[in-house]
Protein backbone atom coordinates (compact mmCIF):
# COMPACT_ATOMS: atom_id res chain seq x y z
CA UNK A 1 0.00 0.00 0.00
CA UNK A 2 0.86 3.46 -0.60
CA UNK A 3 2.26 5.52 2.65
CA UNK A 4 0.79 9.14 1.89
CA UNK A 5 1.81 12.07 3.78
CA UNK A 6 -1.28 13.90 2.89
CA UNK A 7 -2.93 15.67 6.08
CA UNK A 8 -6.84 15.13 7.32
CA UNK A 9 -7.10 18.61 7.18
CA UNK A 10 -8.65 18.52 4.05
CA UNK A 11 -11.01 14.92 4.80
CA UNK A 12 -14.14 16.29 2.65
CA UNK A 13 -14.47 16.66 -1.30
CA UNK A 14 -14.65 20.11 -2.02
CA UNK A 15 -13.24 21.31 1.29
CA UNK A 16 -10.65 23.15 -0.61
CA UNK A 17 -12.98 25.70 -1.30
CA UNK A 18 -13.37 26.87 2.66
CA UNK A 19 -10.42 25.23 3.82
CA UNK A 20 -6.56 26.39 4.40
CA UNK A 21 -4.54 24.15 3.21
CA UNK A 22 -0.47 24.21 3.59
CA UNK A 23 2.51 22.61 1.17
CA UNK A 24 2.07 19.18 3.63
CA UNK A 25 -1.33 19.00 2.90
CA UNK A 26 -1.02 17.88 -0.94
CA UNK A 27 0.58 14.68 -2.24
CA UNK A 28 2.71 15.27 -4.76
CA UNK A 29 4.41 13.19 -7.76
CA UNK A 30 7.88 13.88 -5.63
CA UNK A 31 6.03 11.46 -2.73
CA UNK A 32 5.85 8.22 -4.95
CA UNK A 33 7.34 5.30 -3.21
CA UNK A 34 10.08 3.17 -5.01
CA UNK A 35 7.57 0.37 -5.43
CA UNK A 36 5.14 3.11 -7.44
CA UNK A 37 8.26 4.71 -9.03
CA UNK A 38 9.01 0.62 -10.33
CA UNK A 39 5.28 0.27 -11.39
CA UNK A 40 5.48 3.34 -13.81
CA UNK A 41 9.00 1.94 -14.86
CA UNK A 42 7.14 -1.66 -15.46
CA UNK A 43 3.99 -0.10 -17.37
CA UNK A 44 6.37 1.91 -19.20
CA UNK A 45 8.51 -0.36 -20.70
CA UNK A 46 5.23 -2.78 -21.32
CA UNK A 47 3.88 -0.21 -23.54
CA UNK A 48 6.69 0.70 -25.46
CA UNK A 49 7.63 -3.37 -26.00
CA UNK A 50 4.24 -4.99 -26.33
CA UNK A 51 1.77 -2.59 -27.39
CA UNK A 52 3.13 0.51 -29.11
CA UNK A 53 4.92 -1.79 -32.34
CA UNK A 54 1.23 -2.86 -33.22
CA UNK A 55 -0.37 0.18 -33.05
CA UNK A 56 -0.65 0.00 -36.59
CA UNK A 57 -2.08 -3.34 -36.85
CA UNK A 58 -4.48 -2.56 -33.93
CA UNK A 59 -5.59 0.89 -35.80
CA UNK A 60 -7.16 -2.38 -38.46
CA UNK A 61 -8.66 -3.93 -36.26
CA UNK A 62 -6.84 -7.46 -36.52
CA UNK A 63 -8.77 -9.95 -35.44
CA UNK A 64 -7.96 -10.98 -31.96
CA UNK A 65 -4.98 -8.48 -31.48
CA UNK A 66 -6.36 -6.12 -28.78
CA UNK A 67 -7.87 -8.94 -26.47
CA UNK A 68 -4.31 -10.87 -26.95
CA UNK A 69 -2.54 -7.72 -26.08
CA UNK A 70 -5.57 -7.30 -22.73
CA UNK A 71 -4.13 -10.48 -21.59
CA UNK A 72 -1.13 -10.13 -21.96
CA UNK A 73 -0.65 -7.53 -19.66
CA UNK A 74 -1.86 -10.05 -17.03
CA UNK A 75 0.95 -12.08 -17.20
CA UNK A 76 2.67 -9.06 -15.35
CA UNK A 77 0.03 -8.70 -13.18
CA UNK A 78 -1.42 -5.77 -14.02
CA UNK A 79 -5.58 -7.11 -14.66
CA UNK A 80 -5.81 -7.56 -11.26
CA UNK A 81 -4.35 -3.93 -10.31
CA UNK A 82 -8.03 -3.12 -8.32
CA UNK A 83 -8.85 -6.69 -7.33
CA UNK A 84 -7.89 -7.62 -3.96
CA UNK A 85 -5.75 -10.48 -3.58
CA UNK A 86 -7.99 -13.04 -1.84
CA UNK A 87 -9.19 -13.24 -5.49
CA UNK A 88 -6.00 -13.70 -7.48
CA UNK A 89 -5.35 -9.74 -7.39
CA UNK A 90 -2.43 -7.09 -7.23
CA UNK A 91 -4.79 -4.68 -4.80
CA UNK A 92 -3.16 -2.00 -6.16
CA UNK A 93 -3.18 1.51 -3.59
CA UNK A 94 -4.87 3.89 -5.44
CA UNK A 95 -1.79 6.21 -6.09
CA UNK A 96 -0.72 3.10 -8.06
CA UNK A 97 -3.64 3.08 -9.90
CA UNK A 98 -3.23 6.27 -10.99
CA UNK A 99 0.09 6.07 -12.01
CA UNK A 100 -1.21 2.95 -14.06
CA UNK A 101 -3.95 4.99 -15.82
CA UNK A 102 -1.11 7.44 -16.64
CA UNK A 103 1.48 5.87 -18.10
CA UNK A 104 -1.40 3.73 -20.36
CA UNK A 105 -2.24 7.14 -22.26
CA UNK A 106 0.64 6.95 -24.53
CA UNK A 107 -1.79 5.02 -27.12
CA UNK A 108 -5.78 5.76 -26.06
CA UNK A 109 -7.25 3.09 -27.74
CA UNK A 110 -5.49 0.19 -25.55
CA UNK A 111 -5.97 2.75 -22.15
CA UNK A 112 -9.75 2.89 -23.03
CA UNK A 113 -9.95 -1.31 -23.33
CA UNK A 114 -7.36 -1.60 -20.54
CA UNK A 115 -9.73 0.46 -18.69
CA UNK A 116 -12.77 -1.52 -19.55
CA UNK A 117 -11.20 -4.68 -17.85
CA UNK A 118 -9.19 -3.41 -15.19
CA UNK A 119 -11.72 -0.34 -14.54
CA UNK A 120 -15.56 -0.06 -15.15
CA UNK A 121 -15.26 -3.91 -16.48
CA UNK A 122 -13.89 -5.59 -12.75
CA UNK A 123 -14.95 -2.40 -9.81
CA UNK A 124 -18.97 -3.53 -9.43
CA UNK A 125 -18.00 -6.90 -8.70
CA UNK A 126 -15.28 -5.79 -6.54
CA UNK A 127 -17.78 -3.74 -4.66
CA UNK A 128 -21.24 -5.09 -5.07
CA UNK A 129 -20.73 -8.41 -6.16
CA UNK A 130 -21.81 -11.34 -3.48
CA UNK A 131 -18.74 -13.36 -2.54
CA UNK A 132 -19.89 -16.12 -4.85
CA UNK A 133 -20.20 -13.82 -7.90
CA UNK A 134 -16.18 -12.85 -6.38
CA UNK A 135 -15.69 -15.99 -6.28
CA UNK A 136 -16.51 -17.37 -9.68
CA UNK A 137 -15.12 -14.20 -11.91
CA UNK A 138 -12.72 -11.99 -10.10
CA UNK A 139 -9.41 -14.67 -10.60
CA UNK A 140 -10.47 -14.98 -14.05
CA UNK A 141 -10.54 -11.46 -14.89
CA UNK A 142 -7.19 -10.87 -12.95
CA UNK A 143 -5.63 -13.81 -15.29
CA UNK A 144 -6.72 -12.73 -18.63
CA UNK A 145 -9.33 -15.85 -18.59
CA UNK A 146 -12.30 -14.04 -19.10
CA UNK A 147 -12.25 -9.90 -20.23
CA UNK A 148 -14.79 -7.65 -19.06
CA UNK A 149 -16.62 -4.85 -20.09
CA UNK A 150 -19.66 -2.15 -18.74
CA UNK A 151 -23.12 -1.99 -20.41
CA UNK A 152 -24.77 1.63 -19.68
CA UNK A 153 -25.23 3.70 -22.71
CA UNK A 154 -28.34 2.96 -24.78
CA UNK A 155 -29.36 4.71 -28.24
CA UNK A 156 -32.01 7.52 -26.35
CA UNK A 157 -30.18 7.26 -22.85
CA UNK A 158 -26.64 8.39 -23.27
CA UNK A 159 -25.95 11.04 -20.38
CA UNK A 160 -29.35 10.51 -19.18
CA UNK A 161 -28.43 6.98 -18.07
CA UNK A 162 -31.38 6.53 -15.89
CA UNK A 163 -33.91 6.67 -18.78
CA UNK A 164 -32.56 3.52 -20.12
CA UNK A 165 -35.21 1.65 -21.63
CA UNK A 166 -33.44 -1.97 -21.83
CA UNK A 167 -36.29 -3.99 -19.24
CA UNK A 168 -35.88 -7.13 -17.32
CA UNK A 169 -38.44 -9.43 -15.75
CA UNK A 170 -37.92 -12.99 -13.55
CA UNK A 171 -38.99 -15.91 -15.72
CA UNK A 172 -42.52 -17.68 -14.85
CA UNK A 173 -40.38 -20.22 -12.64
CA UNK A 174 -38.13 -17.57 -10.89
CA UNK A 175 -34.89 -18.73 -11.84
CA UNK A 176 -33.65 -16.22 -14.60
CA UNK A 177 -34.13 -12.36 -15.43
CA UNK A 178 -35.20 -12.22 -18.78
CA UNK A 179 -33.73 -9.19 -20.54
CA UNK A 180 -34.72 -7.08 -23.39
CA UNK A 181 -33.10 -3.82 -25.01
CA UNK A 182 -30.10 -2.31 -26.64
CA UNK A 183 -27.00 -1.17 -25.59
CA UNK A 184 -24.68 1.51 -27.08
CA UNK A 185 -20.85 2.69 -27.48
CA UNK A 186 -19.95 -0.47 -25.25
CA UNK A 187 -16.34 -0.42 -25.11
CA UNK A 188 -14.46 -3.84 -25.54
CA UNK A 189 -17.59 -5.27 -26.06
CA UNK A 190 -16.81 -6.74 -29.26
CA UNK A 191 -14.51 -9.49 -27.54
CA UNK A 192 -15.84 -9.25 -23.45
CA UNK A 193 -16.65 -12.59 -22.03
CA UNK A 194 -18.42 -10.69 -19.28
CA UNK A 195 -20.68 -7.57 -19.28
CA UNK A 196 -21.83 -5.33 -16.72
CA UNK A 197 -25.79 -4.55 -18.02
CA UNK A 198 -28.06 -1.63 -16.26
CA UNK A 199 -31.64 -2.62 -17.19
CA UNK A 200 -34.98 -1.83 -15.07
CA UNK A 201 -36.82 -4.34 -13.61
CA UNK A 202 -40.60 -4.30 -14.37
CA UNK A 203 -39.50 -1.45 -16.22
CA UNK A 204 -39.23 0.58 -13.41
CA UNK A 205 -36.26 -0.45 -11.11
CA UNK A 206 -32.81 0.33 -12.61
CA UNK A 207 -30.35 -2.90 -11.62
CA UNK A 208 -27.63 -4.12 -12.89
CA UNK A 209 -27.14 -7.95 -14.10
CA UNK A 210 -23.67 -9.57 -14.63
CA UNK A 211 -24.34 -11.18 -18.64
CA UNK A 212 -21.66 -13.89 -20.07
CA UNK A 213 -21.40 -13.56 -23.36
CA UNK A 214 -22.96 -16.93 -24.31
CA UNK A 215 -26.20 -16.44 -22.69
CA UNK A 216 -29.34 -17.14 -24.57
CA UNK A 217 -30.94 -14.54 -26.13
CA UNK A 218 -28.15 -12.03 -26.17
CA UNK A 219 -25.95 -10.67 -28.83
CA UNK A 220 -22.82 -8.19 -30.14
CA UNK A 221 -23.04 -5.99 -33.17
CA UNK A 222 -20.95 -5.07 -35.52
CA UNK A 223 -18.45 -2.92 -34.42
CA UNK A 224 -18.86 1.00 -35.34
CA UNK A 225 -17.11 3.58 -37.64
CA UNK A 226 -15.31 5.68 -35.23
CA UNK A 227 -13.72 9.14 -35.79
CA UNK A 228 -11.15 7.99 -32.73
CA UNK A 229 -10.12 5.25 -30.93
CA UNK A 230 -10.09 3.07 -33.92
CA UNK A 231 -8.03 0.30 -32.24
CA UNK A 232 -10.59 -0.42 -29.59
CA UNK A 233 -13.68 -2.10 -29.70
CA UNK A 234 -17.12 -0.26 -29.87
CA UNK A 235 -19.98 -2.03 -30.64
CA UNK A 236 -24.12 -2.13 -29.49
CA UNK A 237 -25.67 -5.03 -27.42
CA UNK A 238 -29.03 -6.39 -28.48
CA UNK A 239 -30.91 -8.90 -25.52
CA UNK A 240 -34.13 -10.67 -26.93
CA UNK A 241 -35.24 -12.08 -23.74
CA UNK A 242 -31.64 -12.84 -22.98
CA UNK A 243 -31.87 -15.56 -20.38
CA UNK A 244 -28.99 -14.24 -16.99
CA UNK A 245 -29.58 -16.50 -14.22
CA UNK A 246 -31.33 -15.26 -11.40
CA UNK A 247 -27.59 -14.66 -9.13
CA UNK A 248 -26.19 -12.82 -11.61
CA UNK A 249 -28.52 -9.79 -10.25
CA UNK A 250 -25.33 -7.58 -9.26
CA UNK A 251 -25.73 -5.83 -6.03
CA UNK A 252 -29.99 -4.99 -5.04
CA UNK A 253 -33.02 -4.54 -7.44
CA UNK A 254 -33.34 -0.55 -7.66
CA UNK A 255 -29.99 0.01 -7.11
CA UNK A 256 -28.54 0.14 -9.90
CA UNK A 257 -27.50 3.75 -9.60
CA UNK A 258 -25.67 3.12 -6.81
CA UNK A 259 -23.47 0.53 -8.67
CA UNK A 260 -23.27 2.77 -11.91
CA UNK A 261 -22.49 6.30 -10.82
CA UNK A 262 -19.83 4.90 -8.25
CA UNK A 263 -18.18 3.16 -10.36
CA UNK A 264 -18.10 6.00 -13.23
CA UNK A 265 -16.88 8.04 -9.95
CA UNK A 266 -13.32 6.00 -10.27
CA UNK A 267 -13.33 5.47 -14.11
CA UNK A 268 -13.84 9.45 -13.96
CA UNK A 269 -10.47 10.16 -12.41
CA UNK A 270 -8.60 7.42 -14.10
CA UNK A 271 -9.40 8.99 -17.63
CA UNK A 272 -8.02 12.42 -15.72
CA UNK A 273 -5.20 10.24 -15.53
CA UNK A 274 -4.64 8.80 -18.52
CA UNK A 275 -5.28 12.07 -20.20
CA UNK A 276 -2.20 13.08 -18.42
CA UNK A 277 -0.63 10.75 -20.20
CA UNK A 278 -1.45 11.56 -23.52
CA UNK A 279 0.41 14.72 -22.76
CA UNK A 280 3.35 14.15 -21.83
CA UNK A 281 4.11 12.07 -24.69
CA UNK A 282 2.86 15.06 -27.26
CA UNK A 283 5.37 17.01 -25.44
CA UNK A 284 8.08 14.92 -26.34
CA UNK A 285 7.28 14.20 -29.43
CA UNK A 286 6.18 17.66 -30.20
CA UNK A 287 9.64 18.80 -28.91
CA UNK A 288 12.02 16.76 -30.68
CA UNK A 289 9.74 17.58 -34.56
CA UNK A 290 10.39 21.22 -33.64
CA UNK A 291 13.65 20.81 -33.16
CA UNK A 292 14.20 18.35 -36.47
CA UNK A 293 11.83 20.95 -38.47
CA UNK A 294 13.67 24.21 -40.33
CA UNK A 295 12.00 27.01 -41.61
CA UNK A 296 13.37 30.41 -43.09
CA UNK A 297 17.33 28.83 -42.35
CA UNK A 298 16.97 27.71 -38.61
CA UNK A 299 15.08 25.32 -36.22
CA UNK A 300 11.63 25.91 -35.91
CA UNK A 301 12.16 25.61 -31.94
CA UNK A 302 13.91 29.10 -31.75
CA UNK A 303 10.76 30.53 -33.00
CA UNK A 304 8.26 32.50 -29.70
CA UNK A 305 5.59 31.21 -30.90
CA UNK A 306 6.37 27.73 -31.07
CA UNK A 307 8.20 28.43 -27.30
CA UNK A 308 4.76 29.87 -26.67
CA UNK A 309 2.99 26.19 -27.77
CA UNK A 310 5.28 24.12 -26.16
CA UNK A 311 5.50 26.05 -22.76
CA UNK A 312 1.85 26.66 -22.27
CA UNK A 313 1.30 22.51 -23.35
CA UNK A 314 3.86 22.03 -20.44
CA UNK A 315 2.53 24.62 -17.92
CA UNK A 316 -1.54 23.13 -18.50
CA UNK A 317 0.11 19.72 -18.13
CA UNK A 318 1.76 20.41 -14.76
CA UNK A 319 -1.38 21.90 -13.30
CA UNK A 320 -3.35 18.58 -14.75
CA UNK A 321 -0.74 16.49 -13.00
CA UNK A 322 -0.51 18.23 -9.95
CA UNK A 323 -4.68 17.97 -9.52
CA UNK A 324 -4.73 14.73 -9.74
CA UNK A 325 -1.55 13.47 -7.48
CA UNK A 326 -3.63 15.77 -4.72
CA UNK A 327 -6.97 13.94 -5.34
CA UNK A 328 -5.48 10.62 -5.83
CA UNK A 329 -3.36 11.50 -1.99
CA UNK A 330 -6.61 12.20 -1.07
CA UNK A 331 -8.55 9.05 -1.55
CA UNK A 332 -5.69 6.56 -0.93
CA UNK A 333 -5.08 8.69 2.75
CA UNK A 334 -8.88 8.29 3.06
CA UNK A 335 -9.13 4.75 1.97
CA UNK A 336 -6.26 3.48 3.97
CA UNK A 337 -8.46 4.57 7.20
CA UNK A 338 -9.82 1.64 9.58
CA UNK A 339 -12.68 0.02 8.37
CA UNK A 340 -15.14 -2.89 9.97
CA UNK A 341 -16.39 -3.00 6.04
CA UNK A 342 -13.36 -2.29 3.50
CA UNK A 343 -15.37 -2.72 0.15
CA UNK A 344 -18.50 -0.01 1.86
CA UNK A 345 -15.53 2.40 3.11
CA UNK A 346 -14.31 2.20 -0.25
CA UNK A 347 -17.59 3.46 -2.06
CA UNK A 348 -17.72 5.95 0.41
CA UNK A 349 -14.72 7.42 -0.22
CA UNK A 350 -15.30 7.69 -3.85
CA UNK A 351 -18.36 9.04 -3.52
CA UNK A 352 -16.48 11.76 -0.89
CA UNK A 353 -14.07 12.63 -3.59
CA UNK A 354 -16.56 12.86 -6.47
CA UNK A 355 -16.13 16.52 -7.15
CA UNK A 356 -12.81 16.08 -7.37
CA UNK A 357 -12.70 13.10 -9.38
CA UNK A 358 -15.34 14.98 -11.84
CA UNK A 359 -12.46 18.15 -12.26
CA UNK A 360 -10.05 15.21 -12.76
CA UNK A 361 -12.11 14.28 -15.88
CA UNK A 362 -13.00 17.64 -17.24
CA UNK A 363 -9.35 19.30 -16.63
CA UNK A 364 -7.89 16.37 -18.22
CA UNK A 365 -9.91 15.73 -21.19
CA UNK A 366 -9.56 19.30 -22.26
CA UNK A 367 -6.22 19.54 -21.15
CA UNK A 368 -5.12 16.59 -23.72
CA UNK A 369 -7.25 18.40 -26.03
CA UNK A 370 -5.48 21.91 -26.20
CA UNK A 371 -2.16 19.54 -26.37
CA UNK A 372 -2.65 17.77 -28.73
CA UNK A 373 -4.46 20.63 -30.85
CA UNK A 374 -1.07 22.89 -30.35
CA UNK A 375 0.83 19.55 -31.31
CA UNK A 376 -0.92 19.46 -34.67
CA UNK A 377 0.21 22.86 -35.47
CA UNK A 378 3.62 22.49 -34.46
CA UNK A 379 3.13 19.55 -37.47
CA UNK A 380 2.32 21.37 -39.35
CA UNK A 381 0.40 19.77 -42.46
CA UNK A 382 2.59 16.79 -41.61
CA UNK A 383 0.49 16.93 -38.19
CA UNK A 384 -2.78 16.74 -40.37
CA UNK A 385 -1.32 13.29 -42.16
CA UNK A 386 -2.13 9.75 -40.95
CA UNK A 387 1.66 8.99 -41.62
CA UNK A 388 2.64 10.93 -38.41
CA UNK A 389 0.93 10.33 -34.84
CA UNK A 390 -0.25 13.20 -33.93
CA UNK A 391 -3.37 13.04 -36.39
CA UNK A 392 -4.10 9.78 -34.68
CA UNK A 393 -3.68 11.18 -31.31
CA UNK A 394 -6.18 14.40 -32.15
CA UNK A 395 -8.57 11.95 -33.32
CA UNK A 396 -8.63 9.85 -30.12
CA UNK A 397 -8.69 12.83 -27.72
CA UNK A 398 -11.62 14.15 -28.70
CA UNK A 399 -13.66 11.09 -26.83
CA UNK A 400 -12.18 11.95 -23.22
CA UNK A 401 -15.03 14.62 -23.66
CA UNK A 402 -17.98 12.43 -24.23
CA UNK A 403 -17.21 9.40 -22.28
CA UNK A 404 -17.83 9.07 -18.54
CA UNK A 405 -20.38 11.39 -18.26
CA UNK A 406 -19.70 14.58 -20.60
CA UNK A 407 -17.82 17.44 -20.01
CA UNK A 408 -21.05 19.32 -19.62
CA UNK A 409 -22.93 16.91 -17.36
CA UNK A 410 -19.67 16.61 -15.15
CA UNK A 411 -19.87 20.92 -14.54
CA UNK A 412 -23.07 20.30 -13.70
CA UNK A 413 -22.28 17.51 -10.87
CA UNK A 414 -19.22 19.64 -9.59
CA UNK A 415 -21.78 22.24 -8.60
CA UNK A 416 -25.27 20.13 -7.70
CA UNK A 417 -23.10 17.93 -5.24
CA UNK A 418 -21.44 21.19 -4.03
CA UNK A 419 -24.52 22.53 -3.03
CA UNK A 420 -26.03 19.49 -1.82
CA UNK A 421 -23.14 19.29 1.04
CA UNK A 422 -23.67 22.50 1.23
CA UNK A 423 -27.37 22.28 1.90
CA UNK A 424 -26.82 19.43 3.79
CA UNK A 425 -24.23 21.29 6.11
CA UNK A 426 -21.40 18.64 5.41
CA UNK A 427 -19.72 21.30 3.56
CA UNK A 428 -19.49 25.21 5.33
CA UNK A 429 -20.17 26.90 1.81
CA UNK A 430 -22.71 29.03 3.54
CA UNK A 431 -21.11 30.62 6.18
CA UNK A 432 -18.15 30.79 4.41
CA UNK A 433 -20.06 32.58 2.11
CA UNK A 434 -21.88 35.06 4.47
CA UNK A 435 -18.41 35.97 5.66
CA UNK A 436 -16.92 37.06 2.41
CA UNK A 437 -20.55 39.36 1.74
CA UNK A 438 -20.15 40.53 5.39
CA UNK A 439 -16.44 41.55 4.70
CA UNK A 440 -17.11 43.01 1.51
CA UNK A 441 -19.57 45.52 3.12
CA UNK A 442 -17.00 46.68 5.39
CA UNK A 443 -14.92 47.93 3.17
CA UNK A 444 -11.62 48.51 1.74
CA UNK A 445 -9.01 46.73 4.48
CA UNK A 446 -10.24 43.57 4.82
CA UNK A 447 -8.12 41.98 1.78
CA UNK A 448 -5.54 39.07 3.63
CA UNK A 449 -1.74 39.76 3.22
CA UNK A 450 0.41 37.12 2.98
CA UNK A 451 4.46 37.59 2.74
CA UNK A 452 6.83 35.31 0.82
CA UNK A 453 7.90 34.00 -2.57
CA UNK A 454 4.58 33.36 -3.92
CA UNK A 455 2.86 36.43 -2.04
CA UNK A 456 0.95 37.52 -5.60
CA UNK A 457 0.32 33.81 -5.89
CA UNK A 458 -1.21 33.30 -2.34
CA UNK A 459 -3.62 36.35 -2.60
CA UNK A 460 -5.09 35.46 -5.99
CA UNK A 461 -5.84 32.14 -4.39
CA UNK A 462 -7.76 33.32 -1.33
CA UNK A 463 -9.34 35.91 -3.51
CA UNK A 464 -10.88 33.40 -6.28
CA UNK A 465 -11.95 31.56 -3.42
CA UNK A 466 -13.93 34.45 -1.92
CA UNK A 467 -15.44 35.28 -5.68
CA UNK A 468 -16.96 31.86 -5.86
CA UNK A 469 -18.76 32.47 -2.81
CA UNK A 470 -19.57 35.96 -3.60
CA UNK A 471 -20.71 35.05 -6.97
CA UNK A 472 -22.45 31.61 -5.87
CA UNK A 473 -24.34 33.00 -2.77
CA UNK A 474 -25.51 35.77 -5.35
CA UNK A 475 -27.14 33.07 -7.37
CA UNK A 476 -27.90 30.92 -4.99
CA UNK A 477 -30.20 33.74 -3.05
CA UNK A 478 -31.63 34.62 -6.17
CA UNK A 479 -32.81 31.53 -7.90
CA UNK A 480 -32.33 28.80 -4.80
CA UNK A 481 -33.59 25.49 -5.76
CA UNK A 482 -34.16 26.49 -9.41
CA UNK A 483 -30.56 27.16 -10.09
CA UNK A 484 -29.92 24.01 -11.86
CA UNK A 485 -31.97 25.47 -14.23
CA UNK A 486 -29.78 28.07 -15.37
CA UNK A 487 -26.66 25.89 -16.83
CA UNK A 488 -24.74 28.61 -17.97
CA UNK A 489 -24.83 29.91 -14.85
CA UNK A 490 -23.90 26.59 -13.25
CA UNK A 491 -21.22 26.08 -15.90
CA UNK A 492 -19.21 29.47 -15.07
CA UNK A 493 -18.97 28.16 -11.30
CA UNK A 494 -17.82 25.27 -12.40
CA UNK A 495 -15.22 26.52 -14.13
CA UNK A 496 -13.95 28.86 -11.00
CA UNK A 497 -14.10 25.49 -9.54
CA UNK A 498 -11.55 24.16 -11.17
CA UNK A 499 -9.23 26.67 -11.76
CA UNK A 500 -9.70 27.43 -7.82
CA UNK A 501 -8.41 23.62 -7.35
CA UNK A 502 -5.83 23.97 -9.91
CA UNK A 503 -4.59 27.13 -8.50
CA UNK A 504 -3.66 25.59 -5.15
CA UNK A 505 -2.89 22.63 -6.56
CA UNK A 506 0.01 24.29 -8.86
CA UNK A 507 1.06 26.50 -5.72
CA UNK A 508 1.32 24.29 -2.75
CA UNK A 509 3.23 21.55 -4.99
CA UNK A 510 5.67 24.41 -6.02
CA UNK A 511 5.97 25.37 -2.24
CA UNK A 512 6.49 22.18 -1.23
CA UNK A 513 9.34 21.40 -3.99
CA UNK A 514 10.75 24.73 -3.38
CA UNK A 515 11.03 23.40 0.71
CA UNK A 516 12.37 20.28 -0.36
CA UNK A 517 15.18 21.95 -2.67
CA UNK A 518 13.74 20.38 -5.17
CA UNK A 519 15.94 19.97 -9.04
CA UNK A 520 13.05 21.37 -10.93
CA UNK A 521 11.39 23.92 -7.84
CA UNK A 522 12.14 27.06 -9.27
CA UNK A 523 10.67 26.13 -13.08
CA UNK A 524 7.41 24.65 -10.96
CA UNK A 525 7.20 28.14 -9.37
CA UNK A 526 7.46 29.60 -13.08
CA UNK A 527 4.73 27.76 -14.58
CA UNK A 528 2.06 28.06 -10.92
CA UNK A 529 3.10 31.71 -11.57
CA UNK A 530 1.91 31.81 -15.49
CA UNK A 531 -1.52 29.40 -14.49
CA UNK A 532 -2.59 31.58 -11.66
CA UNK A 533 -2.01 35.21 -13.88
CA UNK A 534 -3.84 33.44 -16.61
CA UNK A 535 -6.51 31.59 -14.26
CA UNK A 536 -7.66 35.16 -12.64
CA UNK A 537 -8.35 36.66 -15.69
CA UNK A 538 -10.71 33.05 -16.64
CA UNK A 539 -12.00 33.66 -13.19
CA UNK A 540 -12.95 37.36 -13.29
CA UNK A 541 -14.33 36.27 -16.39
CA UNK A 542 -16.88 33.60 -15.64
CA UNK A 543 -18.45 35.55 -12.35
CA UNK A 544 -18.45 38.66 -14.20
CA UNK A 545 -20.87 36.49 -16.60
CA UNK A 546 -22.60 34.66 -13.89
CA UNK A 547 -23.26 38.04 -11.73
CA UNK A 548 -24.61 40.00 -14.94
CA UNK A 549 -27.04 37.13 -15.33
CA UNK A 550 -28.50 37.10 -12.23
CA UNK A 551 -29.18 41.11 -11.13
CA UNK A 552 -28.69 44.25 -13.03
CA UNK A 553 -29.22 47.87 -11.93
CA UNK A 554 -27.53 49.26 -8.52
CA UNK A 555 -27.31 45.75 -7.26
CA UNK A 556 -25.24 44.56 -9.96
CA UNK A 557 -22.95 47.64 -9.97
CA UNK A 558 -21.92 46.82 -6.77
CA UNK A 559 -21.57 43.21 -6.98
CA UNK A 560 -19.16 44.11 -9.96
CA UNK A 561 -17.77 46.57 -8.18
CA UNK A 562 -16.73 43.88 -5.73
CA UNK A 563 -15.28 41.59 -8.03
CA UNK A 564 -12.97 44.35 -9.58
CA UNK A 565 -11.81 44.41 -5.80
CA UNK A 566 -11.13 40.56 -5.66
CA UNK A 567 -9.92 40.08 -9.24
CA UNK A 568 -6.81 42.51 -9.02
CA UNK A 569 -3.93 40.94 -9.37
CA UNK A 570 -0.12 42.38 -9.87
CA UNK A 571 1.11 42.00 -13.46
CA UNK A 572 3.81 39.02 -14.68
CA UNK A 573 5.65 38.56 -17.62
CA UNK A 574 4.53 35.45 -18.84
CA UNK A 575 5.90 35.49 -21.93
CA UNK A 576 8.79 35.50 -20.07
CA UNK A 577 8.24 32.85 -18.20
CA UNK A 578 6.25 30.90 -20.78
CA UNK A 579 9.53 30.81 -22.36
CA UNK A 580 11.64 29.43 -19.67
CA UNK A 581 9.23 26.45 -19.68
CA UNK A 582 9.47 26.28 -23.39
CA UNK A 583 13.50 25.70 -22.93
CA UNK A 584 13.16 23.35 -20.21
CA UNK A 585 10.95 21.01 -22.63
CA UNK A 586 13.27 21.66 -25.84
CA UNK A 587 17.09 20.78 -23.33
CA UNK A 588 15.28 17.54 -22.57
CA UNK A 589 12.43 16.54 -25.21
CA UNK A 590 9.93 15.86 -22.72
CA UNK A 591 7.44 17.16 -19.73
CA UNK A 592 9.95 19.22 -17.81
CA UNK A 593 8.85 18.21 -14.21
CA UNK A 594 9.38 14.88 -13.99
CA UNK A 595 12.57 14.15 -11.86
CA UNK A 596 14.51 11.61 -13.54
Amino acid sequence: MATTTVSQALNRGGGFLVVSTTPDDIFTPADLNDDQKLLGRTVEEFIAKEVVPHIPELEKHKEGLMAELVRKAAEIGLLGAAIPEEYGGAALDKVSMGILSEKLGVYSSFAVAFGAQTGIGTIPIVYFGTEEQKKKYLPKLASGEMLACYALSEPQAGSDALAARTRAVLSPDGQHWLLSGQKMWITSGGFADLFTVFAKVDGEKFSAFLVERNAPGFSVGAEENKMGIRGSSTVPLFFENAKIPKENLLHEVGRGHIVAFNTLNAGRFSLGASCSGGSKHLIAISSKYAKERTAFGKSISEFGLIKAKLGEMAIRTYALESMLYRTVGMIEAAMSAASDDPVKHGMQVLEEYAIESSISKVIGSETLDYVADEAVQIFGGYGFHEDYPVARIYRDSRINRIFEGTNEINRMLIIQMLMKRAMAGTLPLIPAAKKVADELLSGPGFDDAPSGEFADEERSLAQAKKIFLLSAGVAVEKFREKLSERQEIVAAFSNIVMDVYAIESSLRRAQKAQATHAQNADLMGDATRVFTYDAMDRIEKEARTALAATDDGDTLATQLAALRRLAKHAPVDTIALRRKVAEAVLSQDRYPFEAR
